[in-house]
C-alpha cells in the first residue's frame, strides 16, 4: 500500500472506527525490554486505552503477551485477512511515519524523511558522522559494516 493510500485510509479509520488508539514505546524502553516485548507492551497500552473496551483482540503475528484480561488470538498475516488488523496496521504505520517526520525536522542529517528510521546505508553513515540521538536504540547494531559483505 502506498504512503498516500495509507494516509487516506488513516483519516477514514480515525473518523469511522468505534474506537482506536496508538501507543509509542521509547527507544530507552525498547533497549530495556527488547523490540518484541516493546511491541507487546505498545499493543497492550493501546488496547487498554480503548473506550469502549474491546471484548477480543485479534493480533497480527504468531506471538503475543499481555497482562490485560481480554481474550486474544494471534493470526499470522492477519493484516491481509481481517479488516480490523489491517486498520490497526495502517494506524501504527502512519503514526510512526508522522513521528519520523517530526524527528526529521529536528535531525535532518539522518535522512529520516526518506528512510523513516530504518537502517539504510545512508542512515548508518549519518550515525557514524553525527553520532546517536536520544531517539536511537542503543542495543541496535548501528555499524555500517553490517551492510557490507566480505567473502
Amino acid at each position: 500500500m502506498t504512503e498516500r493510500n495509507r494516509d487516506k485510509l488513516r483519516a477514514i479509520i480515525e473518523r469511522e472506527a468505534v474506537t482506536w488508539a496508538v501507543e509509542a514505546v521509547s527507544a530507552a524502553r525498547i533497549d530495556e525490554i527488547n523490540i518484541l516485548n516493546a511491541s507487546f507492551e505498545g499493543m497492550s497500552l493501546a488496547a487498554a486505552r480503548l473506550d469502549p473496551a474491546p471484548e477480543f483482540l485479534a493480533i497480527d503475528g504468531n506471538r503475543f503477551r499481555t497482562r490485560l484480561e481480554i481474550p486474544w488470538q494471534c493470526i499470522v498475516k492477519g493484516d491481509g485477512k481481517y479488516a480490523d488488523i489491517a486498520a490497526a496496521s495502517v494506524l501504527a504505520k502512519t503514526h510512526r511515519d508522522e513521528y519520523m517526520r517530526r524527528l526529521a525536522d529536528e535531525y535532518p542529517q539522518y535522512g529520516w524523511l526518506k528512510n523513516k528510521g530504518y537502517p539504510t546505508r545512508e542512515h548508518r553513515l549519518a550515525i557514524r558522522k553525527y553520532g546517536l540521538t536520544p531517539h536511537h536504540r542503543l542495543t541496535f547494531n548501528h555499524e555500517i559494516d553490517q551492510l557490507e559483505f566480505s567473502f
